[in-house]
């Protein structure tokens, strides 16, 4: 699913572009000056970015494309893929950049370049009606093998429950993985696993409509505690090795955002508030360097 939206505005001088960034003359800056085309990928998950009467939308999308118009883009090329093809597509060079649900992890980052963080998400958990297995935790799910637990294929979760399972001294075999939202989501419907878990924002967003005879969102859920710290997520905007100039522009525009007010007022268009801004968490802290 492939669609084009024009960021409306043409491309721009170089130095109106970036004000003081130093730019390079290759990679995806170039193709801004010379008023080419961006194609962004983005996985089909709300509210990060997903596709509505045929349109790219989505948070995340919002985000990286007022960014992108500002610094310059004629248009952005908006293609839906499997969540876990994100990084592989970026670096293949599919896309010119990734915006999703996607966490800035060490991992991650020795395959590609994050921005600096636009987002802080907890995460969120769903059972059965009744929550049978009285399952309010990644340490109750954990401690109990006869249970199934379901995450998407390349994320976070995923990580996050073998960290924990490693801490705990557990070789775990309860953990399914699926390769999108809408599969996580009919697994539990149908009986085929026990609790499935995603980020808070998704996890919610994804249930809005669903039967709700058939799922229970567990409120009282504890974030996962890996070295002794509560683990939150931090998202933002991946771009190829080599996009230097690229990065840079865009962390000096996402910082006026976040000064601003801006970043927080689309926060609030997908139901996010204040209490998501990043803070003083920095990419490179992230990325373990």
């Amino acid at each position: 699913m492939k669609k084009l939206f024009t960021a409306g505005v043409a491309a721009l001088g170089l130095a109106a572009m970036v004000g003081c960034t130093q730019v390079s003359d290759s990679g995806t800056m170039q193709k801004i000056e010379n008023g080419e085309t961006l194609t962004v990928g983005y996985a089909n998950e709300r509210p990060y970015g997903y596709s509505e009467n045929g349109q790219p939308t989505g948070m995340s999308v919002d985000i990286s494309s007022t960014i992108f118009k500002e610094l310059g883009a004629a248009g952005i090329e908006g293609d839906i893929v499997d969540f876990g093809s994100l990084i592989n597509g970026l670096n293949s060079s599919q896309f010119d950049a990734v915006t999703a649900g996607m966490y800035i992890t060490p991992d991650r980052c020795e395959n590609a370049m994050f921005a600096e963080p636009e987002y802080r998400m907890g995460e969120g958990l769903a059972v059965a009606p009744g929550n049978p297995h009285d399952l309010h935790s990644y340490t109750d799910i954990l401690e109990n093998q006869d249970i199934t637990v379901t995450v998407m294929t390349g994320g976070v979760e995923y990580g996050y429950l073998m960290d924990m399972a490693e801490e705990m001294g557990i070789e775990p075999t309860n953990i399914k993985t699926v390769n999108t939202i809408a599969d996580n989501v009919a697994a539990l419907q149908s009986g085929r696993t026990d609790a499935i878990t995603m980020t808070e924002a998704t996890l919610l967003t994804a249930l809005k409509g669903s039967e709700s005879s058939q799922i229970e969102v567990v409120e009282d859920f504890e974030q996962p505690i890996i070295n002794g710290e509560e683990i939150f997520g931090y998202g933002s905007t991946v771009f190829a090795k080599g996009d230097e100039a690229l990065l840079e522009a865009y962390n000096e525009k996402l910082a006026e955002m976040k000064e601003s007010g801006e970043l927080v007022e689309i926060y609030e268009k997908y139901g996010l508030s204040e209490e998501n801004l990043p803070g003083d968490v920095t990419t490179e802290e992230l990325c373990g360097a």
